[in-house]
């Protein structure tokens, strides 16, 4: 008797398109089974057959939190490479390592959180180090690059599905749950948007992560632009994953909405498809979206919705198809991978400054190698553990020899004495060496410090730390057998740690000046350390007595002068400085200054003293104000991964040419700065589109050892595109790369526009006396700024500069044409009238959301007067009535061209709530012609729109 199998069900079916697979699981799951896909961590349904699926692996720049894994430079020193085939590379390895890594622990995921596509509008953001460039153009060209590695060239299936970080403008650590960012329709267009949606529209993208932060008073997981911008650029289902914990935020830290019911029915509906919340607990979230059932804020054609869009991610990663993924092996640690790691950390070293051609070294060069990160290779919270390692020291000692090279870490030695006058003491330990996260973890954050080591006593002799002051007073002490002091949960003192690291950093410190001596505050915990009959711990949360130990600090040797003396015996210093990537700018904590903490200016300043052919190596997540005028040479490089050191041996050898580029402005000091919470580039002419001062270096700056002549510019304007093209010339003696870079202003602008902008950039590589001709192929797009008078993109008629060069300010060819354009039209505000937020220009205004769910309106940032232009508004042949839709409380005075009030409208009774809005109306004298407005408003009141009427 022979009995049939059962049919193929059709999503089971590779024939099949994938849509139509997608709709036939989908109509398969229960209801309760789609809701608990719903969150980030998706059950498994076994009678389907179908696995557990979780959203979400880190792989900003190599695969992190699963333990060790190829690390390649920070993503913002990819960025410095220019180079999108390099970056395509990365990605590409990447992925394969994510694979490989997948068939061997399933935890490890294939739908990459990754790449960063926020911009660098502000060096004192703490992400510095996860974003590409403070310029939009660069940025997508870099993050396509990403994007297209992790996704792999099949045309059905994708090696990893990234999803980009994090809609939208977000570049503050300071209040991220619950600030909000005024984004005006400009900055939104033309800044903001631009990256995300270049690379969205290049097509290897699977989704996107909203931000913590609000935009325009609005919480980004209830961003409208899901719907009506990121949606509209592909025809691709995209995910859109929560951060972790922000769907709680709604309700708990926002205050956004009265139940977690109605937040989570907000998002779904806004288009939130995956929900990272409490952990890998998906109960409250498929409770908050069972009861938004049950009141009918949401229905199950909703859920369908999001988990679509979570099935079509599912079936292009090939989870229904193993027997067709070709994607399944993937390569780990090879050396390809290693090789390529070396190539991008070469290839993101920035020469700065050169003066008199010290760089590259002799051969033969005796070297003193200080500074404190010139024996390190450090990680970032988003790096995986290190499979290979090289440091400065390490790649000098290997290229020069270790006999021509002195090292001098510069730490200040200290012994801690009690005021019973024994010392700090670290015991022996035989407890094997182990580094934070070796084995992987979900989520790091949740890892533990060690107890297996003994916690610190006192003794007569006590031990010698090294101490770092990180800037700010933030210290780090380091037991001479390189572990880190660390508090774990039993409050004991340890010294435990191979760096300094984890969600809360529990390796630092602060000396508070106490009376004749110091207290020891340990930040992590926020205590004081205290000595006692039961050890050296911090103070119980409860001790009255809690102020802690009085200690003298002992000064055994200062930093600096071992750095003196080693240098002073060398023919070149090389002094390594810069951040650790844990401390004092990170997430969750931004910068406070530019400046270099002086703990390092005090070893620069010893170095320069005793020998001016002194090299200053910046490595560093972010930009530094430093004073280079004397220093001979300066380099900056990002945390390099792990091949840093190698990469930076080469580098000062000549062995490989520098060919980095800044990707963000470097500024001279903090008072370049606009407040870090002030997103209009273009009103605080932030970056270099619109910065009017003199930076440090500039953007797209960087020097080489080679020198190139730029000639033969040819520009034609054909088929809705400038067609730009030169010839680039090695006129030096050695092969090197040139980043060649097109830059374009419009010349008499009827708005602000950009001082100048990328337009296109090509990175080549020429031997000495070789020549290329370097093309560009611009859309006349590319020249079009948002006009907020029509509400749309507009080419402006008239003259366009192009500037060709080696930066955004080394112009070496530079001509000027004239394009057909729109010519610049008033505001037709008796058709129109004026949105609150479409302003030309503003002072004191915060813009905020005029509904819930869509819409803009704007109020005094501090609650009590603003001001507000909107420029050449025709009135054509006349108005006498002025109507404004206003919310909350107070007066908005109308006037025209600087002239007197014309009308004053008043709400003098508060209004329900912020989003309940009344029209008030008032006569005016007639008007006609066009005229600027002008709009002040006094007290908390929301403006949503202007009418006119005759």
């Amino acid at each position: 008797m022979t009995v049939d199998s059962p049919p193929t069900p059709p999503f089971r079916d590779p024939q099949l398109p994938h849509p139509k697979r997608v709709d036939d699981l989908l109509a398969r799951l229960t209801l309760d089974e789609k809701t608990a896909f719903l969150h980030q961590f998706a059950p498994a349904v076994e009678r389907l057959g179908v696995a557990a699926f979780r959203t979400g692996q880190e792989a900003l720049h190599g695969v992190a939190w699963m333990g060790p894994a190829t690390v390649f430079p920070q993503a913002v020193g990819l960025g410095a490479t220019w180079n999108p085939d390099l970056v395509r590379r990365v990605g590409e390895a990447v992925s394969r390592e994510v694979r490989a890594m997948r068939a061997l622990d399933d935890r490890v995921g294939l739908n990459v959180w990754a790449p960063t596509v926020n911009l660098l509008r502000h060096p004192l953001w703490g992400r510095n180090e996860e974003g590409y460039s403070e310029d939009p153009r660069l940025t997508s060209a870099i993050a396509t690059a990403y994007t297209h590695g992790l996704r792999g060239d099949h045309p059905l299936y994708w090696r990893t599905a990234p999803v980009l970080k994090h809609w939208l403008a977000h570049n503050n650590e300071t209040d991220r749950a619950t600030s909000s960012a005024s984004v005006r329709p400009r900055v939104l267009h033309e800044y903001d948007l631009r990256a995300f949606r270049d690379t969205v529209e290049a097509g290897a993208v699977a989704g996107v992560m909203p931000a913590y932060n609000l935009v325009n008073g609005r919480p980004n997981h209830l961003s409208p632009y899901l719907r009506s911008h990121l949606r509209t650029w592909t025809e691709e289902d995209l995910l859109v994953c929560s951060d972790a914990g922000a769907p709680s935020n709604l309700v708990d830290a926002e205050h956004y909405f009265d139940t977690h019911e109605e937040a989570t029915a907000a998002a779904l509906l806004a288009g939130v498809d995956s929900f990272t919340d409490h952990g890998t607990d998906g109960s409250p979230i498929t409770a908050r979206v069972r009861g938004a059932l049950e009141r009918g804020l949401l229905t199950e054609a909703d859920v369908d919705t999001a988990v679509r869009r979570q099935l079509s991610v599912r079936f292009r990663l090939g989870e229904f198809d193993p027997h067709h993924d070709p994607h399944l092996a993937g390569e780990f640690d090879t050396p390809a991978h290693r090789a390529l790691a070396q190539e991008a950390a070469e290839q993101a070293v920035v020469l700065l400054k050169n003066d008199d051609g010290l760089l590259p070294l002799a051969p033969g060069t005796r070297i003193a190698a200080v500074g404190l990160l010139a024996d390190e290779c450090k990680l970032d919270w988003y790096s995986g553990g290190l499979l290979h390692r090289s440091t400065p020291l390490e790649g000098l000692y290997e290229r020069f020899g270790a006999e021509r090279v002195e090292f001098a870490e510069g730490v200040d030695r200290v012994r801690l004495r009690t005021a019973a006058g024994a010392f700090l003491h670290v015991p022996a330990a035989d407890a094997p060496d182990e580094a934070r996260g070796a084995e992987g973890a979900l989520d790091p954050a949740l890892l533990s410090g060690r107890t297996d080591l003994p916690p610190l006593t006192t003794d007569p002799a006590g031990t010698e730390f090294a101490l770092v002051d990180w800037g700010d007073g933030v210290l780090t002490l380091r037991a001479p057998d390189g572990r880190y002091l660390s508090v774990a949960e039993d409050g004991r003192l340890r010294a435990s740690a191979d760096q300094p690291g984890g969600w809360v950093v529990q390796e630092t410190f602060r000396l508070e000046p106490h009376g004749s001596g110091h207290l020891l505050k340990h930040l992590g915990t926020g205590r004081h350390v205290r000595v006692g009959a039961d050890g050296v711990k911090v103070a119980d949360p409860g001790d009255n007595g809690g102020t802690g130990e009085v200690f003298e600090v002992i000064t055994v040797e200062r930093g600096e002068d071992a750095v003196a003396r080693a240098a002073g015996r060398a023919d070149v210093v090389v002094v390594v400085a810069g951040n650790d990537p844990h401390i004092n700018g990170r997430e969750t904590e931004d910068r406070t200054t530019l400046d270099l903490p002086a703990h390092q200016r005090r070893l620069l300043g010893a170095a320069r003293a005793a020998n001016p052919r002194t090299v200053l190596v910046l490595t560093s997540a972010y930009p530094y104000a430093v004073d280079v005028t004397r220093l001979a040479a300066v380099l900056w490089t990002a945390h390099g991964g792990q091949a840093a050191g190698t990469a930076l041996a080469r580098i000062l050898a000549g062995d490989a040419s520098p060919a980095g580029r800044l990707p963000q402005t470097w500024y001279a000091s903090d008072a370049d700065l606009p407040d870090l919470l002030d997103y209009d580039v273009i009103g605080a002419r932030q970056t270099y589109l619109y910065f009017e001062g003199t930076p440090l270096f500039p953007f797209g700056h960087g020097l080489s050892y080679a020198s190139f002549a730029y000639d033969g510019l040819s520009v034609r304007v054909a088929d809705a595109s400038v067609h730009v093209s030169c010839t680039v010339t090695n006129t030096g003696d050695r092969t090197a790369d040139e980043v060649a870079q097109l830059y374009g202003r419009a010349v008499d602008p009827s708005v602000p526009r950009p001082r100048r902008e990328l337009l296109g950039h090509r990175r080549v590589t020429l031997a000495p006396g070789e020549r290329t001709t370097v093309a560009f192929d611009v859309p006349l797009s590319a020249l079009e700024f948002w006009d907020v008078a029509q509400g749309g993109w507009r080419l402006e008629q008239g003259p366009y500069e192009l500037l060709l060069g080696a930066s955004s300010e080394d112009v070496r060819l530079r001509t000027t044409l004239a394009l057909d354009g729109e010519r610049p039209a008033p505001r037709p505000v008796t058709r129109r009238g004026l949105e609150g937020a479409d302003f030309d220009e503003q002072s004191g205004i915060a813009i905020v959301d005029r509904t819930r769910r869509a819409g803009d309106a704007v109020t005094p940032a501090a609650g009590t007067s603003a001001e507000l232009v909107h420029r050449s508004c025709d009135f054509a042949d006349g108005v006498r009535e002025v109507s404004a839709q206003l919310a909350g409380e107070g007066v908005l005075r109308l006037s025209l061209d600087g002239g007197p009030v014309l009308a004053e409208l008043t709400l003098l009774t508060p209004t329900a709530d912020p989003y309940t809005y009344t029209t008030v109306t008032a006569r005016i004298p007639a008007v006609e012609g066009v005229h600027d407005v002008r709009l002040a408003l006094r007290g908390p009141l929301r403006l949503a729109h202007v009418g006119f009427s005759g």
